[in-house]
């Protein structure tokens, strides 16, 4: 069977591996169609990613479809196609046992924590799987994208008349932008990259942007000001894993706004308490993958038409193209939104 190792940062190397034993209770064995690529694998890649460990098989963005279940499986099928929820928890710890199942104590997301995904045949856990009776596998394989977004914009629980100010318009900044959208809020987004705000504004249909110029936050906070008619923004999101971008974010709140965190750094953020925070009243909170709810509402969107998954995805390799490809990925010039590998 065929798949891909990262063993080190920047070293990947093409696998032969045996098949997958036949599932056992509760688990179902899915061939892969397609995998995306996203910022955790990024990061993996350039030893940047503080979850990740090496060697390790990637991939966990997946559009998948069933082969056969073990026992007592009632949810999914042989045949049917599947986007994978690729967060694996205990179902035992408080956590757990509360709901938080994205934040489970002793959490393993696949093709990070655990081998992924970027191979030709896997065994996972069943209840991980999410049908859909009309997703292509590459539509399949956004949903874990979204539901990134979508838990970040949970977190900030914004209303219809409401301002979201979204700093970053990678690809979970714009998985944040579909749930802002949807929600009724008015949707502000800020970058550093021009290119990606004029995809911003043709692509997602979000007028309002803001260029940050790095050392010219004043003007970018001025540019909010006059958006939102004085108030600034009544939830943040920050997706920019920037320890600096997550410590100025605080100056774009509203009083009494809510700041989230879904962007991941290993570096201090720090910020003036008394001046900000304090005064406004601001409630900071962190984002953490998403919840098994995510997954079935995402789908149920794209669906519908409310997400319209064509824009995103920019980039395609055949599976034993992809290590060659990789690296182009990362350089900005390539205006990479998303890439999907193809396994069939």
């Amino acid at each position: 069977m065929r798949a891909i190792s990262l063993d080190a940062p920047q070293k990947f190397r093409a696998l032969d591996l045996p098949e997958p034993a036949a599932p056992s209770r509760g688990e179902a064995l899915v061939r892969i169609h397609r995998i995306g690529i996203c910022g955790t694998d990024y990061g993996g890649y350039l030893g940047k990613m503080p979850f990740f460990s090496y060697p390790r098989i990637p991939g966990h963005e997946l559009g998948v479809e069933v082969l056969a279940v073990g026992e007592g499986v009632t949810n999914v099928a042989p045949g049917d196609r599947c986007s994978v929820e690729p967060y694996i928890n205990c179902q035992q710890c408080y956590s757990c046992r509360r709901g938080h199942t994205n934040c489970c104590e002793f959490h393993k997301t696949i093709g990070v924590m655990c081998d992924g995904g970027m191979c030709e045949r896997y065994l996972i856990p069943a209840r991980k799987l999410h049908v859909s009776r009309s997703l292509s596998y590459e539509q399949l394989a956004l949903v874990e994208t979204l539901a990134i977004g979508c838990h970040a914009i949970n977190r900030g629980a914004p209303r219809a008349g409401e301002h979201v100010l979204i700093i970053g318009a990678g690809p979970i900044g714009l998985s944040a932008l579909e749930f802002s959208k949807l929600s009724g809020a008015r949707t502000i987004v800020m970058d550093t990259n021009p290119a990606r705000l004029t995809f911003v504004r043709e692509k997602m249909g979000v007028a309002d942007t803001i260029q940050l110029t790095p050392g010219a936050e004043a003007d970018a906070l001025a540019q909010l000001s006059a958006i939102t008619n004085g108030q600034l923004s009544d939830i943040v999101v920050d997706a920019t894993g920037s320890n600096k971008s997550m410590g100025a974010a605080l100056a774009y709140c509203a009083f009494a706004g809510r700041l989230v965190f879904v962007g991941i750094t290993q570096a201090e953020v720090s910020f003036l308490h008394a001046p900000i925070m304090h005064r406004r009243e601001v409630t900071i909170m962190a984002s953490r993958n998403a919840l098994a709810p995510d997954f079935t509402r995402i789908i149920a969107h794209i669906e519908a038409g409310d997400i319209d998954t064509r824009p995103w995805i920019t980039h395609h390799a055949k599976f034993d193209d992809m290590i060659e490809a990789f690296p182009s990925w990362l350089k900005p010039e390539t205006g990479v939104i998303k890439a999907v590998v193809e396994m069939t």
